[in-house]
C-alpha cells in the first residue's frame, strides 16, 4: 500500500480515491482482454503489424495524457 499511497499524494487524492479509480481502470483492462479473446477466437490472432499500431496509438495517447497533467500541474 505504500506505493499506491505515493501514488495517490503525487496525484492529490486520497488513498481510497485512488483506490477506486485503480480497481475501475483493473476492471476496464479485464472487460478489454475478454473483448480480445473473444476476438481472436473468432477471427485469429492480431497480426504483428496490428498489434505495432496498437501500441503506436496507445503510446500517442499516454503522450497526450501526460501533456495534459502537465499543463495541470499534476
Amino acid at each position: 500500500l505504500a506505493d499506491a499511497k505515493a501514488c495517490a499524494d503525487a496525484e492529490g487524492v486520497s488513498l481510497s480515491a485512488w483506490l477506486v479509480e485503480a480497481a475501475r481502470d483493473r476492471a476496464k483492462l479485464l472487460g478489454w482482454e475478454r473483448l480480445f479473446r473473444e476476438y481472436e477466437e473468432e477471427f485469429g490472432a492480431f497480426t504483428e503489424e496490428e498489434l505495432a499500431d496498437a501500441d503506436a496509438w496507445i503510446n500517442e495517447i499516454d503522450a497526450r495524457l501526460e501533456e495534459t497533467r502537465r499543463r495541470r500541474g499534476r
